[in-house]
C-alpha cells in the first residue's frame, strides 16, 4: 500500500528530506548539505532517507518537493529563457514601457523584444478595443525567442485578449506563452513582470522535474512528484511547468506550515534559523500571512502574492568577527568550517555552544570548541575569544528581537516557534512573543512542510456589485476550485479558505475586487 510521504526542501546551506507515514508521523528524516548544482544534495538527501526505510520503500506514494532552482536562477541571471514581450495595451499604457525599472543585466538576459499593441479591458471587464492580432504577428515574425510573456490591461477582470492571443501564438509559431491572468492579480506593470520572469523559467523547471523524474526512476520508485508552491501549498509537475515562478517563495512557505503541523500552533511567529540566514513569518490559521506589498525578486518588483516573510543574515554558519558578526556565512562549509567541527572559522553556531545552548545530538562540540580555542590563544577559553563569542550571542539576540517585534506589529501574545538546523541559537525567552515553542523534528520543519502540503488555486479578479455578484462571486469561487483541481487536489475535497471582498470607488458602475482562494487534499 502506497500510504508513506515524502517531503524534501532545498534550501541555501541543508538540503533536507523526511519521510511521513498515513497517520502523519516523522519515520524518516536526513539533513544533507546543498551541492552547487543543488540536483546533487537533492539526491545524497532522498537516499539517506530511503536507506532508512529499507524494504519499505515500495509504500511511498507521493513525493513533494521545494526548491530554490528558479529563485537562483533569477539572483545569478544563468539559464533563462530569452522572452519576446508583448502588452495588449495600445496607446494607453506606452508611456511607461514593458521592463522599466528592470536591472540592466537581467533584463540583457531576459528580453528578446518587448512590444505594446492594441487590446485590454477596462476595470470592469468591458473591451478597450480589439486585440491586434496583425501587430502581434509582426512583432514575433522573425523574432528570435525561448517563450513569449502576454499582459493584457486589467487581464484579472476579462482574460479574454490573452486566451485569443495565446492561441494564436501556439498555433502559428509554435512557443510557449505565459499570460499574466493565471499568475498575478491587480497592478499592471508588476504582473507584467511577474509573466515575464514566469517565462523566462521554463527551461529551469523543465530541469527541476526532469531531474526528480529521474532520480525517482533511479530509484525504482512509482511515486508521484509535486512541486511546492510560495503559498505552501503544492501543484502537479504538468501544473510547475506552466507555472513555474509559483515556486519561488516555497521554502519559507514550507518552514512555516511545517512549523504549525509540528508545534499544533495555528496563529504563530515562527523563526526558521537555517546555516545562512533566518527567516520570521507569522502563522494565521495554520497557514502563511501573505505580503500586502509588492514583492522584488533579483530586482524586479511583482505583485503575486507571496509569505510575509523577513529575512535577516544571521544563522548557525555566519561569520563572527572582533567586533560584530556577518553578513557572510560559510554557508554549506559549516561541517568543515565551524571550531565545533574540528574547522579554523569562528561561527554563531560556535558563539551559541559557548553560551551553552548546544543541540542534544552536538556531541564532543563544546570539547572542540575549547580546544580550538587552547590551540588559537594558548590557554584555556581566554577572555578575548570568551568576550567575542558572548557579544556575538548578545548582538544576535538583539536582532532577533528587532525581527520579532516588526513582525508582531504590536502583537505580543503570539507565541514563537523556533525551527530550523540552527532554531538552537534561539534564546528560551524572546520579548514580544508570549513563550517559544521548540517542536519535536523542528530541523527538517521545511520537508515536513512541503510533505502535509494541500493542492490549491486562486482568483483575484474584478466583479460588479449589483444584482449579479452573488453569482459573480460563485463563479469566482468555482474557478478557483477548478484551479486547485488542475494543480492536483481531489475534486471532492476542495474548500474554499479564503474569500476577500474590497469596493472599489471613483467606477462608473458600482464594483469589488475579490480574491478567492481554494485549497484540498491531494486526489488519490
Amino acid at each position: 500500500m502506497a500510504d508513506l510521504r515524502v517531503g524534501i526542501d532545498v534550501g541555501g546551506t541543508n538540503t533536507d528530506a523526511v519521510v511521513l507515514d498515513a497517520d502523519g508521523r516523522v519515520i524518516a528524516n536526513a539533513k544533507r548539505p546543498t551541492t552547487p548544482d543543488v540536483t546533487e544534495g537533492l539526491r545524497a538527501a532522498l537516499d539517506a532517507v530511503l536507506a532508512e526505510l529499507g524494504n519499505e520503500q515500495d509504500r511511498i506514494g507521493r513525493v513533494m518537493l521545494g526548491t530554490t532552482h528558479a529563485t537562483n536562477a533569477l539572483l545569478e541571471r544563468r539559464n533563462l529563457g530569452r522572452v519576446a514581450v508583448l502588452r495588449l495595451g495600445a496607446p494607453a499604457t506606452t508611456s511607461v514601457p514593458p521592463l522599466s525599472g528592470w536591472p540592466g543585466d537581467l533584463r540583457a538576459a531576459v528580453s528578446a523584444g518587448e512590444a505594446i499593441v492594441p487590446g485590454g479591458h477596462y476595470v470592469d471587464g468591458r473591451e478597450i478595443g480589439p486585440p491586434g492580432l496583425d501587430a502581434v504577428r509582426r512583432f514575433l515574425d522573425g523574432l528570435e525567442a525561448d517563450a513569449v510573456a502576454v499582459t493584457g490591461v486589467f487581464s484579472p477582470a476579462s482574460g479574454d485578449h490573452e486566451r485569443v492571443v495565446e492561441e494564436l501564438i501556439k498555433a502559428e509559431y509554435g512557443l510557449p506563452v505565459s499570460v499574466s491572468h493565471e499568475i498575478g492579480s491587480l497592478g499592471l506593470l508588476e504582473r507584467e513582470n511577474a509573466t515575464v520572469l514566469n517565462a523566462a523559467l521554463y527551461g529551469v523547471a523543465a530541469h527541476v522535474t526532469e531531474a526528480l523524474v529521474t532520480a525517482l526512476a533511479e530509484r525504482g520508485l512509482g511515486a508521484k512528484p509535486y512541486l511546492a508552491q510560495n503559498d505552501g501549498t503544492l501543484m502537479t509537475l504538468e501544473h510547475a511547468a506552466r507555472l513555474p515562478v509559483s515556486t519561488i517563495g516555497s521554502g519559507p512557505a514550507n518552514s512555516l506550515r511545517g512549523a504549525a503541523y509540528l508545534s499544533g500552533v495555528a496563529d504563530a511567529i515562527v523563526v526558521d534559523v537555517g546555516g545562512t540566514s533566518t527567516d520570521l513569518g507569522v502563522l494565521v490559521g495554520g497557514f502563511p500571512r501573505e505580503s500586502a506589498a509588492a514583492v522584488e525578486i533579483g530586482g524586479v518588483l511583482t505583485n503575486f502574492r507571496m509569505p510575509d516573510i523577513l529575512a535577516i543574515a544571521l544563522g548557525g554558519g555566519t561569520v563572527v568577527r572582533n567586533p560584530g558578526i556577518g553578513p557572510d556565512s560559510v554557508g554549506y562549509r559549516i561541517v568543515e568550517e565551524a571550531l565545533v567541527f574540528g574547522g579554523s572559522t569562528v561561527t554563531m553556531t560556535d558563539a551559541a555552544v559557548a553560551a551553552g545552548r548546544t543541540p542534544d545530538e552536538a556531541a564532543g562540540w563544546r570539547e572542540r570548541l575549547e580546544a580550538a580555542v587552547r590551540a588559537r590563544d594558548s590557554g584555556d577559553m581566554s577572555e578575548r575569544m570568551a568576550d567575542t563569542l558572548q557579544r556575538a550571542v548578545a548582538v544576535a539576540d538583539q536582532m532577533i528581537i528587532d525581527a520579532v517585534d516588526r513582525m508582531a506589529l504590536g502583537k505580543t501574545d503570539r507565541p514563537l516557534v523556533a525551527v530550523g538546523g540552527g532554531a538552537f541559537l534561539l534564546p528560551d525567552a524572546i520579548p514580544g512573543a508570549s513563550r517559544v515553542v521548540r517542536p519535536e523534528h523542528a530541523e527538517v520543519a521545511n520537508a515536513v512542510g512541503a510533505a502535509i502540503a494541500l493542492a490549491s488555486g486562486r482568483v483575484d479578479t474584478i466583479l460588479p456589485a449589483g444584482d449579479s455578484r452573488s453569482k459573480a462571486i460563485e463563479r469566482a469561487k468555482e474557478e478557483a476550485a477548478a484551479r486547485a483541481v488542475a494543480a492536483g487536489a481531489d475534486p471532492s475535497g476542495v474548500e474554499i479558505v479564503d474569500l476577500l471582498e474590497v469596493p472599489l470607488s471613483y467606477l462608473s458602475e458600482p464594483a469589488v475586487r475579490v480574491h478567492v482562494k481554494a485549497a484540498g487534499p491531494l486526489a488519490r
